[in-house]
C-alpha cells in the first residue's frame, strides 16, 4: 500500500520500461509515495513499443477525436493501477507524469474534468483535448519542453500554459534551451520538486 502514486506515461513508440528509472531518481524524496510505469493499452502499428493511440494519419483536426476515444482504455489503466496500490477512488493521491503522447493523455485526463488529480507534470507535450474544457480549480500543472524539439514544438507547451491558466490551472511552463525532444537533469529535477510540493499540499 502506498500513501501516494506517481504514474509515469511514456511516448508513442516506447513502453513503461523507458520512464521507470524516473521513479528511482525521485524516490529517495517521497518515501511514502508508489511509481508505475505502464505500457499504454494499444502496440504501435508503425514499429515497437506501445500507443496510447494511433498516430498513423494523425491531424490537428482528427488528434482531438482520437484522444477523446483513448479515454476509456486510459482510465482502465489508472484505475487498476490505483487499486493496486491500495489508492482506488483517490485520484487526489495520485501525480500523473507524461512525456510526448503521454503527456497529451495526462492533460486530457484533467481538462476533461475525469481526474482529480494532485497534479501533472507533461514533459515534450502539447493540449490536444476536445472541447469542453472543464479542469478542476487550482489545479497544480508543470509543462517543461525542450527549445529544440523537433518532434513537438516547444510552443505547443507555451499555448498550454496559456490556455490552462485562462481555465484556472495553476500551470507553470519551463522552456529548457539546447533540449529536444528527451529529458534531461534539470527538467527531472523540476518535476521532482513540483511533485512533493503537490503531493504534500494533499496532506
Amino acid at each position: 500500500m502506498s500513501r501516494h502514486l506517481v504514474i509515469m506515461l511514456h511516448g508513442v513508440g516506447s513502453s513503461g520500461g523507458d520512464l521507470a528509472p524516473l521513479g528511482d531518481i525521485w524516490r529517495p524524496d517521497l518515501p511514502e509515495t508508489g511509481f508505475s510505469a505502464p505500457d499504454a493499452p494499444f502496440p504501435f502499428e508503425q514499429g515497437v513499443g506501445r500507443q496510447w493511440f494511433s498516430i498513423t494519419g494523425v491531424t490537428e483536426q482528427n488528434r482531438p477525436q482520437r484522444v477523446a476515444a483513448a479515454r476509456t482504455a486510459f482510465d482502465a489503466t489508472l484505475n487498476r493501477l490505483m487499486a493496486e496500490h491500495g489508492l482506488a477512488g483517490r485520484p487526489e493521491r495520485v501525480v500523473l507524469v507524461g512525456f510526448s503522447q503521454g503527456s497529451i493523455m495526462a492533460l486530457d485526463a484533467v481538462v476533461s474534468g475525469r481526474w482529480a488529480l494532485a497534479g501533472v507534470v507533461a514533459f515534450s507535450g502539447r493540449l490536444s483535448s476536445p472541447a469542453p474544457l472543464t479542469p478542476p480549480a487550482d489545479l497544480p500543472v508543470l509543462l517543461v519542453h525542450g527549445a529544440r524539439d523537433p518532434v513537438i514544438p516547444p510552443g505547443e507547451t507555451e499555448r498550454a500554459a496559456l490556455t490552462l491558466q485562462r481555465l484556472g490551472v495553476a500551470a507553470t511552463s519551463h522552456i529548457l534551451p539546447g533540449l529536444g525532444h528527451s529529458l534531461n537533469t534539470e527538467g527531472v529535477a523540476l518535476a521532482g520538486r513540483f511533485i512533493a510540493t503537490a503531493l504534500s499540499a494533499r496532506e
